[in-house]
């Protein structure tokens, strides 16, 4: 399919917008956006306090995890099919359905009272949620000129990182001040308003109702199958052992199975549910490549900076939110600055330059000891922030400024899912290297604190003084040994981990020499 083939329910090229921008317009869309900003936060807003949900259900920490998985797989599977929705029902439409059921969804979960409720409600809030993300990408492509797209990508660029990024810190600040219920009843006003707003504002495109005719519930089966077992199997992979255990292994080869179906459904099918021939666009299919590693340290970094805070400072959620502000106060002050420098600067440039950046910060956190506060973060954190916006925010050019408008709402949703297939990934390849560090390490420091070494001795002996006459004091000692150990283990896995993340960036950094160079970097230029 040529990227001039007309689609039923895109705007068509001719209807290309003016160069000024209309108020109205404008304003539904920046209604939009605080939509999909409120559904991206809603990943990250809950797990930052789990552990007060898991109190309050009575949940198991295996049971209370579903809270956070149930949404991702249901949202990993509505992204892209929120493509083909978006042509039958209309932008108006779809944003609508999908702001309101996320609105409904979160009031339940905020009323559930049982851990088999919030699963259910979270997987609806997900499902409904994640139409929000792909649409409002496709609108800022698809109703703005692209000598505005300057303006325009930066505004959806910060949202799409900036959201995750402040989570941590939004949903400690809210449990401390009230109650975990609240994480989800703060989205009920902001979520009518936004629902009222599209109905009244936006008239992007005319709905295709003819569409849903030609429904495709086979490859709607199979992508489910497909996308939510893969994500089961990043998500539950690294706490149980990966293919030791049962489950994970069903549903590996389900994946595999439902993979190839729907695969060759959607190049089979006549309307198929996902096209995914907007990958043979090349700067679309090396932008959603970008998109899927920087998702890796987008989601990467957000895990690992708290999990760091938590378990070996032992920071509350609210301090560790605190914490985390920085890189959320660097992304906002660096939007408007990589706006400006993409009308000057080939996008490309600003790819590597946002990657290295990003590299540095996380270089400069393999030299981490127990030690390290908010002020030994700062400066990891700041250039995290600034790399990330400069380098996702031209990645989104890229990808989707050089496509035709009839194929922006399909290729979006694949763009987006890229991205949190990105993050899944890059959790499960986190968590996995610091258990296997974690036990490399203990492994290595036992070899080394034995009787023979003096320092491991004296220490031991300096403890076994301090616990005279509070029980057992060699066995106290011990513990107490052990435990310093362990926790430098850990501390050690952490800088692993960081190490290998800025090997990665690097090495993608590089990658960028094969992208098409922009022709015009003020319109994000480049061919097809």
């Amino acid at each position: 399919m040529s990227d001039t083939t007309a689609t039923p329910g895109a705007i068509p090229a001719s209807a290309a917008p003016s160069e000024t921008i209309a108020p109205k317009r404008l304003i539904a869309f920046l209604i939009m956006v605080f939509g999909m900003f409120m559904s991206i936060l809603d990943i990250q807003i809950v797990s930052a306090s789990l552990s007060e949900i898991q109190a309050g259900l009575s949940a198991s920490s295996s049971e209370v995890s579903w809270v956070q998985t149930a949404y991702l797989i249901a949202e990993v599977i509505a992204i892209p099919l929120s493509g083909f929705l978006s042509r039958a029902l209309g932008t108006r439409m779809l944003f609508a359905i999908s702001a309101a059921g996320f609105t409904l969804a979160s009031l339940m979960c905020g009323f559930t009272s049982s851990i088999e409720q919030m699963i259910l409600w979270r997987a609806i809030q997900g499902f409904l949620g994640a139409g929000m993300i792909p649409t409002v990408f496709a609108s800022a492509y698809t109703v703005f000129p692209r000598s505005k797209f300057h303006i325009v990508a930066p505004i959806i660029g910060l949202v799409a990182t900036l959201a995750p990024t402040v989570g941590p810190t939004v949903g400690g600040y809210i449990t401390d001040l009230m109650s975990w219920h609240w994480l989800f009843f703060v989205n009920v006003v902001p979520g009518i308003g936004i629902t009222l707003g599209v109905l009244a504002l936006v008239d992007f495109d005319e709905p295709h109702l003819e569409l849903l005719d030609h429904f495709d519930w086979w490859g709607l089966g199979f992508m489910g199958g497909f996308l939510g077992t893969l994500e089961y199997v990043l998500e539950e992979g690294p706490r149980n052992d990966w293919f030791g255990d049962t489950s994970i292994l069903i549903c590996a080869i389900l994946c595999v199975f439902t993979g190839v179906a729907f695969f060759w459904r959607v190049l089979t099918a006549h309307e198929p549910i996902v096209d995914i021939r907007a990958f043979t666009n090349r700067n679309f299919a090396l932008g959603s490549m970008f998109s899927f590693c920087v998702g890796i340290g987008l989601y990467g970094l957000t895990y690992l900076y708290p999990r760091y805070l938590a378990e070996v400072r032992g920071y509350s959620a609210l301090m560790i939110g605190e914490t985390m502000f920085v890189s959320g106060v660097a992304m906002f002050c660096s939007a408007p600055i990589v706006g400006r420098l993409m009308q000057k600067v080939d996008l490309r440039y600003l790819i590597v330059t946002g990657l290295l950046l990003f590299a540095t910060g996380t270089w400069q956190m393999t030299w981490i000891t127990r030690d390290f506060d908010f002020y030994e973060l700062l400066v990891p954190q700041i250039l995290r922030g600034v790399g990330m916006m400069m380098a996702m925010v031209p990645v989104n050019n890229i990808a989707l400024g050089t496509l035709a408008p009839e194929r922006l709402k399909n290729a979006s949703g694949l763009f987006n899912l890229t991205r949190n297939l990105g993050g899944a990934l890059g959790l499960a390849l986190i968590n996995t290297a610091l258990d296997y560090r974690t036990d490399f390490h203990i492994s290595r420091l036992h070899d080394k604190v034995t009787w023979g070494n003096a320092m491991a001795v004296e220490t031991l002996n300096k403890f076994t003084q301090s616990f005279q006459g509070k029980g057992d004091a060699a066995l106290m000692a011990l513990k107490q040994l052990n435990q310093i150990a362990h926790r430098q283990a850990v501390v050690m896995s952490f800088a692993d981990s960081f190490y290998l993340l800025t090997l990665f960036y690097v090495a993608l950094s590089t990658m960028v020499l094969l992208v098409k160079k922009p022709s015009n970097p003020a319109t994000a230029g480049g061919g097809h």
